[in-house]
């Protein structure tokens, strides 16, 4: 044989056994044991009854609730300071009114960058009343705003969860008011 035909079969030999490596690792890691479910008896559901689970004992009550125009509703439910040296918001916008409404372009603010990105909550503010400063939402390199976008119509009832990204006041600051345009302001305890 030649060197080029021996060097061919080779190379054919070193991608069969890897295939068929990996092959078996992919095999080795499926989940067989789908047929394998904890079984509970029903004495056992009848004493757990209707306790409610650690989340849903969780039901968080909102920090702060803003009201907005046509019945929209704003609930924060957390504030927390990340290491990062930011501060995520999150809550929900709640359409609370009885029929189908958008939540107003005015909410993404007035800034050119952010309002080429689409409707966002980009136009929110923290304001931190004892150190006098106001935060604005943090943006990326391409000035897409760091919170939901896409944000459109509502229907009646219908909640939709979002979040908002700021840079941290100082550590000792605990609570700030939040700002969204045509919203009323809250005041919001940080934690973290």
């Amino acid at each position: 044989m030649s060197i080029r035909i021996t060097a061919k079969a080779r190379r054919g030999m070193v991608a069969l056994t890897a295939v068929a490596g990996l092959a078996l690792g992919v095999a080795g890691c499926g989940g067989g044991d789908d047929d394998k479910k904890p079984q509970s008896s029903a004495s056992e559901s009848k004493d757990r009854g209707s306790n409610p689970s650690a989340q849903e004992q969780e039901a968080e009550t909102p920090l702060a609730e803003l009201r907005g125009t046509d019945g929209l509703l704003l609930q924060i439910t957390s504030a927390e300071r990340d290491a990062g040296g930011f501060i995520t918001v999150n809550g929900t916008v709640k359409n609370d009114g009885a029929e189908s409404v958008v939540v107003p372009p005015q909410t993404s603010g007035d800034e050119t960058e952010v309002i080429k990105h689409g409707p966002s909550l980009g136009g929110a503010t923290l304001v931190d009343s004892k150190g006098k400063k106001r935060y604005y939402v943090l943006r990326d390199t391409d000035g897409r705003p760091l919170t939901t976008t896409g944000l459109g119509n509502l229907e009646a009832g219908q909640t939709l969860p979002v979040f908002m990204q700021f840079p941290a006041p100082p550590a000792d600051t605990a609570e700030v008011d939040l700002q969204v345009p045509t919203f009323s302001s809250g005041t919001i305890k940080i934690s973290g």
